[in-house]
């Protein structure tokens, strides 16, 4: 009777042991996928910052060349911004396609 009752316990305690990897691995899924959630909220959250500050770069950016356009055709105005920006460490180049 004696090996029979340790071959019982034997599989009582691999039986715990598999329960316990089993819960500790689905208590780790659970919290991945939390985890998960809140990085995607957080991602969303930060787009329409993100868009809005692509469309305000392009804006600048058109500006500036504008500027530089017009300091190049003799704009005295445009001249001296594009003078201060560069005492600043800015340049300011004219659009690619020019005008």
């Amino acid at each position: 009777m004696r090996p029979a009752r340790r071959g019982m316990r034997l599989e009582l305690v691999l039986t715990l042991v598999a329960l316990a990897v089993l819960l500790n691995a689905a208590f780790d899924t659970m919290r991945l996928a939390a985890e998960h959630a809140g990085l995607y909220a957080i991602h969303a959250a930060q787009e329409p910052p993100i868009q809005e500050i692509v469309r305000l770069r392009g804006q600048v950016e058109t500006l500036a060349g504008e500027t530089a356009l017009l300091a190049d055709s003799g704009n005295a105005g445009a001249r001296a911004v594009v003078e201060e920006m560069q005492r600043q460490g800015v340049t300011l180049h004219p659009p690619s396609g020019g005008k």
